[in-house]
C-alpha cells in the first residue's frame, strides 16, 4: 500500500500534473493541501475516473484540504473537534479549511494544512500554536484509547523541526523568521512525545533534503529549500512502513507546485 501527501498550491491549476502523478506512481491514498477551491468547483471527475473516492473541505479560494483514496473512504470529518478559529484582533472569527480526516484501508488519514505563523509577533502565531496543541491533544488521546490504531497525520506542517531542514539556519535566525522558532519546534516535537513518528526522515536522511522551495529568488535551482511536509504515524502504522521518498522531480518544470509530494510505502 502506498500513501502520500502533497501541497499542490491550487488543485485546479495543477489538475493535469496531479492526474499524471497519480497514474505514474500508483498511489493508493493521497492527502492534498491548498486545493484553493470550494466543493462546488472541486475537480471531482479527475479522481473518480481513475477509481478514487474523494472527500474535500474547501470554503473559499484559500486553504482547502482533500483525501483521495482507492482503498475506501469512510467516516469523513471536516475539521477536528474544537479546531481553533482565526479572527484578527479577536474579531470576525472564521473556521478555516485546514483539516480533513477519513478512514482509508484501515488507516485513519488526516490531511493537514497547518497555519503559517507569518511572523513571530503576528497574531497568526498564537493561532498556529493553539491549532497544533489542540490537534496534538486529540492525537495523543486517539493512541491512548487504542494503542493499535493506525493513524497518519499527513500534510504541510509549516515547521522545519531541525536546523538541517532549512538551507541556512543562520539566515533564518538573523532575520527572525518563522518555521524554526522554539515554540513552533516544540509544538511539532510534542506529537513525537505523544507517540507519533516521522516515518519519512529515516529513508530520506541528511541535510539538503527538502519538500518545499519558494518560487522567488531562484530557490529551487539554488537548492534553497525547507523540509516542512511530513507524515507522522502512530506506533501501529509506523511498524508497517517499508520505505519512503520525496518526489523532488515533481517540483521541476512548468506549472509545478512549490511543494514536492512525500510518499510512504506500507507492508500489507
Amino acid at each position: 500500500m502506498k500513501i502520500a501527501t502533497w501541497n499542490v498550491n491550487s488543485l485546479r491549476a495543477r489538475a493535469d500534473r496531479v492526474e499524471a502523478w497519480l497514474q505514474r506512481t500508483d498511489c493508493d491514498v493521497l492527502a492534498i493541501q491548498e486545493t484553493k477551491c470550494k466543493d462546488e468547483n472541486f475537480p471531482w471527475d479527475l479522481f473518480e475516473k481513475m477509481g478514487y473516492e474523494v472527500a474535500h473541505f474547501g470554503l473559499n479560494q484559500w486553504n482547502g484540504v482533500a483525501i483521495a483514496s482507492r482503498v475506501g473512504l469512510d467516516d469523513v470529518e471536516r475539521t477536528f473537534l474544537n479546531q481553533p478559529v482565526f479572527g484578527k484582533g479577536g474579531l470576525d472569527e472564521v473556521q478555516e479549511a485546514r483539516a480533513i480526516g477519513a478512514t482509508c484501508g484501515g488507516i485513519r488519514v488526516w490531511s493537514l494544512y497547518v497555519p503559517n505563523g507569518r511572523a513571530l509577533d503576528d497574531e497568526h502565531m498564537p493561532y498556529k500554536l493553539s491549532w497544533l496543541d489542540t490537534l496534538r491533544s486529540h492525537a495523543e488521546g486517539w493512541i491512548q484509547a487504542d494503542p493499535e490504531a493506525q493513524i497518519a497525520l499527513m500534510g504541510d506542517w509549516n515547521i522545519a523541526p531541525r536546523d538541517e531542514d532549512v538551507w541556512d539556519i543562520d539566515y533564518f535566525r538573523a532575520n527572525a523568521l518563522t518555521h524554526v522558532s522554539d515554540p513552533e519546534r516544540a509544538a511539532f516535537h510534542a506529537f513525537e512525545e505523544a507517540g507519533f513518528t516521522d516515518v519519512v526522515r529515516p529513508h530520506t536522511p541528511g541535510p539538503g533534503v527538502y519538500t518545499y522551495w519558494d518560487y522567488t529568488q531562484l530557490r529551487f535551482p539554488k537548492k534553497e529549500g525547507m523540509r516542512i511536509d511530513f507524515v507522522l504515524a502512530s506506533p501501529a502504522l509506523a511498524a508497517r512502513v517499508t520505505g519512503a521518498s520525496i518526489d523532488r522531480e515533481e517540483r521541476k518544470g512548468k506549472g509545478a507546485s512549490d511543494h514536492a509530494p512525500v510518499i510512504v510505502e506500507l507492508a500489507g
